[in-house]
């Protein structure tokens, strides 16, 4: 069997509504202390979510080998049906019967606002799922998910030799200074965004500097993206900037850190260059944006090659 990425995260639903208006025409000024709203929607989707599903459906399309750890609730069996058709490894999906899957529901209103309730359900049981449940991971991820499942997988993962990047994302505020600076010294790299990277900063009291000084001296790096500024890559052979990709149209941006982090991924699996595996990561974020929901966007190896050939000069395979 060829080596498998693990990915450590969430599995939820997203429903995603449009309100046809502007929230600020029917919130009145200085009464938000007895708000009553409701609000008709016209439009209404229900997509596959979560962190460890979003980034082993994009896996799955470069040609690797994901294997999902997560839970699912009482209704996720139409997403472990799924994952099962992709051929993504469900080895490390745990059932939880006492609980629903993780829910978004998303409102947005004409200026793209958003109004978001979250029900974490089954994703607060994540720490009942052990790495050693699966076999022949080489690399692995552990991205937003239940606060114990992900300070468990990171020791887990440390303690099994695993390389690994930690990508707290919105789970960051869930952690301690002293807790984020643990997971760091296990991670082998570091995914953050421009804003999480200055929150991580003032939680662990650790300078940006001093972060990437600490993975790159043992082999590592951290990655700090930027939305459309590009990203930078802080590894052992010093910073390295990549570029966005111009997406062919700006849609919806749910999914693209994700699917970033799946061309991270990809990359250390084949054992490419910082350069080129940041390229791949960008031009990957570049092609989710312009496709609605976090796993609608679809693309051939040979599409693929083309695009990155077309933005980059250099061939990808």
């Amino acid at each position: 069997m060829p080596a498998r990425t693990l990915i450590c995260g969430s599995l939820a639903f997203d429903t995603i509504m449009v309100f046809p208006d502007r929230f600020r025409n029917h919130i009145l000024p200085g009464q938000t202390h007895i708000l009553s709203v409701s609000f008709e929607v016209n439009q209404l989707r229900r997509e596959f979510g979560g962190t460890a599903g979003n980034i082993a459906y994009t896996l799955k399309l470069l040609g690797g080998e994901p294997v999902v750890m997560a839970t699912l609730g009482s209704d996720g069996g139409v997403y472990r049906a799924r994952l099962e058709k992709l051929g993504i490894g469900i080895d490390g999906v745990r059932m939880i019967d006492s609980a629903y899957t993780a829910q978004a529901f998303i409102t947005t209103d004409l200026d793209d606002n958003q109004i978001t309730a979250f029900h974490a359900g089954a994703m607060n049981h994540s720490h009942r799922i052990a790495i050693a449940e699966v076999s022949g991971v080489a690399l692995a991820i552990v991205a937003p998910d239940g606060r114990e499942g992900m300070i468990a997988h990171c020791e887990q993962l440390g303690a099994a030799g695993i390389a690994f990047i930690f990508d707290p994302g919105q789970g960051l505020p869930l952690f301690a200074g002293e807790e984020l600076e643990r997971m760091i010294a296990l991670a082998n790299y570091v995914a953050v965004n421009d804003y999480e990277c200055e929150l991580l900063q003032e939680r662990t009291g650790l300078s940006r500097e001093t972060i990437a000084r600490e993975l790159t001296g043992r082999g590592g790096a951290l990655i700090v993206t930027s939305g459309a500024r590009g990203s930078t890559i802080f590894a052992p052979e010093g910073s390295i900037a990549v570029a966005s990709v111009p997406a062919e149209a700006e849609v919806d941006p749910t999914g693209c850190g994700d699917a970033y982090r799946a061309g991270l991924l990809h990359g250390l699996a084949q054992g490419w260059d910082w350069k080129k595996t940041g390229r791949l990561a960008a031009l990957l974020g570049s092609l989710k944006i312009a496709q609605r929901g976090a796993q609608n966007h679809t693309f051939t190896r040979e599409e693929l090659s083309k695009l990155y050939y077309r933005h980059f000069g250099v061939s990808l395979w």
